[in-house]
């Protein structure tokens, strides 16, 4: 009896210590788990970010800029309201024409970078190579590791140019519609920015009244387009609103007060 008692003691004692050890261990796997899982918010498609930002600062500073000269020096909402819109026009034709001649210039040199990183990998592949191992060297790899990658890579030309793009020549192969997006992308974004302030000289008679509704509206607009620009962007919120709701201000403040001047001086 005393030995089928110590015998049922050490079982339970066992089917505890496994119980506990069952625990630890699923314990422990969670928390590697959770350790392992990592999820790094990376800004993408900066791009498109860049190009929206580049539209609608523009699109809310400048046509409001204009709007607030021409309330200084006119009385007739009228005349606000058509310069206004040409502006937005001209500008949205204008801010999209960049970003395609920037796009297309931008996609011209990586193909003519690419077309002499051919030539050069053909015809003096022992430069190349030398090129390839300064590369690593800058990364601490030593000259045995340097010779090896070197060669592994030199394999492949296709891969071997690629990796010459970027790390020596620092290029990224473009979008081939990057063109024509940062157009649509810019033009639209103006055209957006650019009617937010001018909407205030269709519901008010004078153009006096309409700047200081235009002006509520978009430092509203600065404000709340600063704010997730620069929380896109990684930057502190608050300042970055701030920042943008600032600079247009100063922009239309400065057109407000120099329409005044040149209307007084010439009347």
């Amino acid at each position: 009896m005393r030995k089928f008692g110590l015998t049922i003691k050490r079982n339970q004692a066992l089917q505890s210590a496994n119980s506990y050890f069952r625990g630890y261990t699923r314990q422990t796997l969670n928390n590697n788990t959770k350790r392992m899982i990592h999820t790094e918010k990376h800004l993408k498609s900066s791009d498109f970010i860049t190009d929206i930002v580049i539209g609608m600062s523009d699109g809310l500073t400048v046509p409001f800029a204009l709007a607030a000269g021409l309330s200084g020096a006119v009385s007739s909402n009228t005349i606000v309201i058509t310069a206004g819109i040409a502006e937005i026009v001209a500008g949205c034709i204008a801010m999209g024409l960049g970003g395609y001649l920037a796009g297309k210039t931008e996609q011209e040199h990586y193909q003519s970078e690419l077309k002499r990183e051919y030539e050069e990998v053909e015809n003096v592949p022992e430069k190349e190579m030398l090129e390839i191992k300064e590369v690593f060297a800058e990364f601490g790899i030593d000259d045995e590791g340097q010779l090896l990658l070197a060669t592994q890579l030199s394999k492949d030309k296709t891969k071997w140019v690629n990796f010459m793009m970027r790390y020596e020549l620092g290029l990224e192969e473009p979008n081939p519609n990057r063109a024509r997006n940062s157009a649509l992308t810019i033009g639209l974004a103006y055209f957006v920015g650019g009617l937010l302030p001018l909407t205030a000289y269709f519901i008010t008679s004078t153009p006096h009244e309409g700047l200081f509704i235009s002006t509520i509206i978009t430092i509203m607009c600065l404000f709340v387009f600063g704010y997730f620009k620069s929380k896109v962007t990684g930057q502190p919120p608050l300042k970055g609103a701030f920042k943008v709701t600032a600079i247009g201000l100063i922009a239309a403040a400065a057109a407000y007060f120099v329409a005044v001047g040149f209307d007084r001086a010439f009347h």
